[in-house]
């Protein structure tokens, strides 16, 4: 019988024409009356899907030939979205918020290409049906009437209110955070209708913030009663007879040892490692047999897949698997037999050559349980801190651990000499009370210890990979594309502006040649800003059924085989793993053709979960952040300047807690944005602002609604007026060669604050303040200084498979200027100009133009009349400015 691959296949070729039903059953020779019934249910689904599209006239055809295109849709607080579609290849389209119908963030949709560029890269287009909706319930606040009431959802992404009538309120009242569930979609100007399905107590009650965001993301707490009771069923203890009859590779007597953080419960890792009589390193990864107590299709597995990944929120941790099986008989806990996959890996010690591996199934029983805290002091143990208790104590294993370091300090060499990419970001941990208040934030140290678990796990799954790919056997790879060729283009103008080059163009960049710039900018000023921008410049790793390559690091196959506990990935490649091996290296065809027709579909499931344990996470994090920092409002810290935007600077503390000071609290000077070379210029004072200055601030105000904080400068810093006489006695011979010193900003105008994350402004913000130029034009820059917005910019995971990895994408930061989308040009009368990060201003807009010129300040306009001499002159001293620039940076 035909699948559905292979429908979509012969749908998808160029000589294909639509056909009806009986011409398909006719093409494919279906003549049994079962088959053609089952046939008819797969063209239903496929059609339910978006995956086919059905015609007036009863025709089958794929949407991409019928001009549309089937995708998600990915929702900005201002109004417009982007829609990612399922092709990858596929440039993702703008979607303008009149075009939106009713679909919403995440929603599965079909969409018609309206408008394409000329080079035919930037698209518009409009929703022609939603196929699936992500946003059944929202989490908000209500607001009480007298005869309905609305929620104001915490997403920003939903930007209006949702309309509850009085009767379906559950007797909720003003101020209370409530989970509402949507019976009306939006569409045009009406607003969503919904009711009321939980009340989860006043917004300021403790544990109802962790709450809201568990609900927003539609995080599962439960696990439903079929699933408990299988992992209730499961064996507590292996027999010898099961040992057996598997025929697993007895590994008992070996000495293996987890290492994991000093909290972590779910173990499913073990490592040993020996020197041979060859003098090579023998290296063996083992990771929990998961696969052999979750049978495919069972309640637990279709609830695994569902969740698709552990989330490890700041206070408690939704688990994938019930603490029954990640905790009990699938944890490799010291002293006790488990299952296990194990990878075994022969190193030759002069080249760390791998010359031999072998993928078995197993039984171990580790020796010991160690922390990376313990492993760290044993290798660091020095005269001054011999640490001899903990020596005493694992005597021996002491020349393992030594082995261990030897080895993975041999593995990292080479992986950065061949070009892997290593970002070494700072991290943090908040630690909570009993009741959730956070008491302290600590920077994760990345050790040794650390160090020594992330090469022996990208060590077993590059090997992995690369068995599985070359047995062309169905699999699941974890993938980080090559950068789009203009971002990486822009990246490298940037770096220039700083002196340094990057070899390569374009697309053909070796990532040897980022991670040189790396080693070459450490412990400069700027590499602080030149490792973001490269961060920002690259794309997001994903699962995929196709072996594509994994650029950070420099791979050419790899995948994430190490921790099944809390990846739907690694847990389904374990049943390929174990089912290619006791079938004697192959699959049966039918096997195949299952596992092919399912695959593609898993790796865009499980990419799309990620991201949103990843966005729950962050939220966690803000909200937690901001609360540690409420009883600090109105002391003194001092931080480093992490991001330089047109609405003003982003400073982070010593301990990663990150605020904004607006452009309206800089006092002491009207600052000019420069987005080349991301920083702010003072017009009086040249005084520059870039990414990696040291300042003093003072915590100013925390938005608890919006989880955001506001710093100010304290006068030392530049923040007082006291500071900006100083330093207008500066010598001549400081000043920069430009023009800066003679600019003007614009004549009156508000400086508008706005909401940080959602660009959505408050009355209170609407205030007098400095007059500010953004000193750039719609080539430059298109978005207002004033809009702040949310940036999901692209990222990837530089590990593999441990409870240490975190996806590299500026943690707590969702509200980054990124100059990668600045000098994005459209034809005139264009809608917008904006990228799928969530940046957009309208370019056309001939209100917005008619304001800019009639002199109200509105993210560069420079006069305050419309006098077009005026305009002409501000506009020459811009370009005269621009060209003196880079000599004013090297200067300064």
């Amino acid at each position: 019988m035909v699948n559905e691959s292979q429908l979509l296949e012969f749908m998808k070729e160029i000589a294909y024409k639509p056909m009806t039903y009986s011409e398909l059953e006719q093409h494919f020779n279906i003549t049994d009356a079962a088959e053609f019934k089952s046939f008819l249910k797969m063209l239903v689904a496929l059609e339910e899907q978006g995956k086919i599209i059905r015609t007036r006239n009863e025709r089958f055809g794929v949407p991409e030939r019928m001009n549309l295109l089937r995708g998600t849709v990915q929702a900005h607080a201002k109004g417009f979205a982007f829609l990612i579609p399922d092709d990858s290849e596929h440039p993702d389209v703008y979607l303008h918020a009149n075009d939106l119908k009713s679909a919403m963030n995440g929603d599965v949709v079909l969409v018609r290409i309206t408008s394409k560029s000329e080079a035919g890269g930037r698209m518009e287009g409009e929703v022609v049906r939603v196929v699936q909706r992500a946003i059944t319930q929202v989490v908000g606040v209500l607001e009480d009437h007298e005869s309905f009431a609305f929620v104001m959802p915490d997403d920003q992404r939903i930007n209006r209110d949702i309309f509850i009538p009085k009767a379906k309120t559950m007797g909720a009242v003003t101020g209370q955070k409530v989970v509402v569930e949507i019976v009306i979609y939006p569409e045009g100007r009406s607003a969503a209708e919904g009711e009321v399905i939980e009340i989860l107590g006043h917004k300021n009650d403790p544990g109802v913030d962790i709450l809201s965001i568990i609900r927003k993301h539609q995080l599962p707490e439960q696990f439903p009663e079929e699933v408990m009771a299988e992992a209730i069923a499961a064996p507590e203890h292996i027999t010898e007879e099961e040992i057996v009859s598997q025929g697993r590779r007895d590994l008992r007597n070996e000495v293996i040892v987890t290492i994991d953080g000093a909290d972590a419960k779910d173990l499913d890792d073990a490592v040993h490692i020996k020197r041979l009589d060859n003098g090579n390193y023998l290296l063996g990864v083992h990771i929990a047999d998961v696969g052999y107590y979750v049978k495919e299709r069972s309640a637990l597995d279709q609830e695994a897949l569902r969740r698709g990944t552990s989330v490890y929120l700041v206070d408690r941790v939704i688990p994938m698997l019930p603490h029954r099986l990640s905790n009990g008989i699938c944890s490799l806990n010291p002293k006790v037999d488990r299952l296990t996959l194990s990878c075994e890996m022969e190193f030759e010690p002069g080249t760390l050559k791998q010359v031999r591996h072998d993928i078995f199934t197993s039984v171990i029983r580790t020796t010991e349980r160690m922390t990376y805290a313990d492993v760290r002091r044993i290798l660091k143990a020095d005269e001054e801190n011999p640490e001899t208790e903990l020596k005493e104590r694992y005597a021996d294993l002491l020349d393992m651990f030594k082995l261990m370091e030897e080895l993975a300090l041999g593995l990292r060499r080479k992986r950065m000499k061949r070009g892997a990419i290593d970002f070494d970001f700072q991290e943090s941990k908040i630690i909570v009370d009993e009741q959730g208040k956070p008491v302290d934030i600590v920077k994760r140290e990345r050790t040794i210890a650390e160090q020594i678990i992330e090469e022996f796990m990208l060590a077993a799954n590059e090997t992995v990979a690369e068995h599985f790919f070359w047995l062309k056997v169905p699999f699941i790879y974890r993938i980080h594309e090559d950068p789009d060729q203009e971002k990486l283009q822009t990246f490298m103008t940037f770096a220039a502006n700083f002196g340094h080059i990057v070899k390569g163009k374009g697309n053909s960049v070796h990532p040897r040649s980022l991670q040189t710039l790396l080693d070459k900018i450490q412990g400069t000023k700027e590499a602080t800003v030149i490792s973001t921008m490269m961060l920002r410049s690259m794309k997001q790793a994903k699962y995929d059924s196709q072996s594509l390559g994994h650029f950070g690091l420099a791979a050419e196959f790899y995948t994430h085989f190490t921790s099944p506990i809390r990846r739907y990935p690694d847990l389904m490649i374990h049943r390929v793993i174990r089912e290619v091996i006791e079938n004697g290296g192959t699959l049966s065809p039918q096997r195949q053709d299952a596992l092919n027709a399912k695959m593609q579909d898993i790796a865009q499931h499980a990419s799309q979960r990620e991201r949103v344990a990843v966005e729950a996470e962050r939220d966690t994090d803000r909200l937690k952040k901001c609360e540690y920092m409420l009883d600090k409002v109105g002391e003194t810290f001092s931080g480093i300047i992490s991001s330089v935007t047109s609405f003003g600077l982003f400073v982070e503390l010593e301990n990663t807690v990150e605020g904004l000071i607006r452009l309206g609290d800089m006092h002491d000077d009207y600052y000019h944005f420069h987005p080349d070379h991301m920083i702010l210029v003072g017009e009086r004072t040249s005084r520059i602002y870039r990414i990696g200055d040291e300042v003093e601030i003072i915590v100013s105000r925390v938005n608890m609604n919006d989880h955001t904080i506001d710093f100010e400068f304290t006068k030392q810093s530049g923040g007082g007026g006291n500071y900006s006489a100083a330093r207008r006695k500066r010598k001549e011979d400081d000043r920069p060669e430009g023009p800066y010193s003679k600019n003007r900003g614009g004549k009156g105008g508000r400086q508008g604050g706005g909401d940080q994350r959602t660009g959505r402004r408050k009355n209170n913000d609407f205030k007098r303040g400095p007059r500010t130029s953004a000193n750039t034009s719609k080539e430059s820059s298109p978005w207002s200084e004033n809009e702040p917005l949310v940036l999901d910019f692209d990222a990837y995971d530089q590990e593999a498979g441990h409870s240490g990895e975190f996806i590299r994408s500026a943690e707590n930061d969702s509200y980054y200027s990124n100059p990668f989308d600045a000098g994005v040009k459209q034809k005139k009368g264009s809608r917008a100009s904006t990228d799928r990060s969530g940046r957009g201003v309208a370019l056309g807009n001939k209100r917005k133009k008619k304001t800019s010129e009639s002199g109200v300040f509105n993210g560069g306009a420079t006069g305050s009349s419309g006098n077009s001499a005026s305009a002409n002159k501000a506009k020459k001293k811009k370009v005269k400015a621009k060209k003196s620039m880079s000599a004013f940076v090297r200067k300064k």
